[in-house]
């Protein structure tokens, strides 16, 4: 879609889409397994669910810039834990939907901020069956780092606990997008930092809600160093 006009002349977005877009797929992803090889990882695992047999399933939630290698992190720490990430249902989330399903997840496509039956009745079955769930809280559009309505939602209707993820860099280079995306170096540490798993209280006000969206928010951002 056109987003304006300079010099009299339409400025329109670039469609990358058909064998294109499914080289440009296949191309990123063996890029990122290449890539994630130099990388050196180090664990904080405040819940203990590292090298564990699952006992429980979680809604995984980490923020959008953090989002690049995680999939890489899944398979390295959590190669017994499989089920579903929620991926935005517009054209660039195409692209993200096909790489996510190479990492061998399933995709349910909706916003976090705006997160419909539908896509909420997919992401419960995916629990009910002994699944987890990922979700950027503040994709796909943010602000970045505040917590969508979404994920709330979510836990409360399941029950399922939210467990904080959060990824940081040694070296990296950050995007100039929304969220200042960010990109590690090539050989740098990523550090890979789980919180505790958090409840959602039971709620039955706006207030109340609003509240145990700020809680969560806030157990996000205390795993953050770099922003």
């Amino acid at each position: 879609m056109g987003r304006g006009t300079r010099s009299g002349k339409t400025q329109k977005k670039l469609k990358i889409e058909g064998r294109l877009a499914r080289w440009l797929v296949a191309f990123g992803f063996r890029l990122l397994q290449l890539w994630g090889r130099t990388l050196r990882y180090e664990i904080e695992d405040q819940a203990g669910v590292v090298g564990k047999p699952p006992t429980e399933n979680y809604i995984g939630a980490l923020w959008h810039n953090r989002l690049l290698v995680f999939p890489l992190v899944l398979r390295r720490f959590f190669p017994e834990h499989h089920g579903a990430a929620l991926i935005s249902a517009s054209r660039d989330g195409d692209l993200l939907a096909d790489a996510v399903e190479r990492f061998g997840y399933d995709v349910v496509r909706g916003s976090s901020s705006r997160l419909g039956a539908s896509a909420i009745l997919q992401l419960g079955e995916v629990l009910a069956s002994h699944g987890d769930v990922v979700i950027t809280p503040d994709g796909p559009r943010g602000p970045a780092y505040e917590l969508g309505p979404g994920i709330i939602f979510l836990s409360q209707k399941t029950g399922a606990p939210v467990l904080p993820v959060n990824l940081e860099y040694s070296n990296c280079w950050r995007i100039k997008s929304w969220d200042r995306f960010i990109v590690p170096r090539l050989f740098a540490k990523v550090r890979v930092i789980i919180g505790a798993p958090h409840r959602v209280r039971s709620i039955s006000t706006p207030e109340e809600f609003e509240a145990e969206r700020l809680r969560l928010q806030n157990a996000m951002m205390a795993l953050v160093e770099m922003r």
